[in-house]
């Protein structure tokens, strides 16, 4: 896998992360606590996150990410 496909994984991955936040602000502000959408959308953004992390550590473990210092 190409470099460049692999940070479009990542990329995608943060937008759905951040999107998943706003609809669980949405739904907090439009909902007012009567729906569990707020909740059930901030479940999403935690799989996902998790998700995340545990791809880049496989990928790090199996080498298919190298990380490099800053």
């Amino acid at each position: 896998m190409n470099d460049s496909l692999k940070t479009l994984l990542v990329v995608a991955f943060l937008i759905v992360i951040v999107w998943n936040l706003g609809a669980g602000l949405y739904y907090l502000l439009v909902d007012r606590g009567q729906s569990k959408r707020t909740v059930n959308a901030l479940t999403r953004r935690i799989a996902l996150s998790v998700a995340l992390i545990v791809l880049v550590i496989i990928g790090i473990w199996t080498g298919a990410i190298r990380p490099h210092g800053v």
